[in-house]
């Protein structure tokens, strides 16, 4: 989602009239406004029932700890991952697009243009650095969703992950698990906002981790 986001987003801002840019942000409209739940399940019936290229639900092969190792693996997440990914995807695209949008429209970047640099550097050194900031929070945040709540998809491809966890242990009353999972969920939404601080600094010069 990131690798093909942001790129998306700023070609998209660049000339947002032109047919490609138009395109783009009808393919993130869609991907904001469908339910993941309904993209899954369109995914199920159309790749495992009509076509049987792709399995419908389970883990697949596991090799040590992962099925990510074997091909039986992957072809169980290629359907979980698209279903996950076209949501981010979209939601990235449109926080770069409007970001970008902003700040081309600012004066450093008339400047930067009347001074005769390149348009590459212009738009992805001097605009993209300055968009970065609340696309990184973003990520930063649907990151840690990721990890802890895509119950949804987990149900619809009956994959055992965290989601699945919380949900049976809810059902069966098992508090202790409940527990452990809000606290396992608190401190990786800590972790993320720390590394998002430090990626600040890095993407923001002004921005100092003292």
């Amino acid at each position: 989602s990131i690798i093909l986001g942001i790129p998306m987003g700023v070609i998209a801002s660049v000339k947002p009239k032109s047919i490609l840019s138009r395109s783009i942000m009808f393919f993130s409209l869609a991907g904001i406004s469908i339910p993941v739940f309904w993209t899954g399940m369109v995914f199920v019936l159309i790749c495992s029932v009509y076509l049987g290229i792709l399995p419908s639900s389970g883990r697949g092969e596991v090799l040590y700890f992962t099925s990510a190792f074997t091909w039986d693996g992957i072809k169980h997440l290629i359907m979980p991952v698209i279903t996950l990914t076209l949501f981010q995807l979209a939601l990235i695209i449109r926080l770069t697009r409007t970001g970008m949008m902003e700040v081309l429209m600012q004066d450093y970047i008339k400047l930067a243009k009347a001074k005769g640099l390149p348009n590459r550097i212009v738009i992805y050194y001097h605009a993209l650095k300055n968009t970065l900031i609340p696309v990184i929070t973003v990520i930063g945040i649907q990151f840690g969703q990721l990890i802890a709540f895509t119950i949804v998809t987990e149900t619809i491809f009956a994959w055992p992950g965290t989601g699945k966890l919380i949900i049976d242990s809810i059902q069966n009353l098992d508090r202790p698990i409940v527990v452990a999972y809000l606290l396992m969920v608190a401190f990786i939404f800590v972790i993320i906002n720390f590394m998002v601080d430090v990626i600040y600094t890095l993407v923001d010069p002004r921005v100092r981790v003292k």
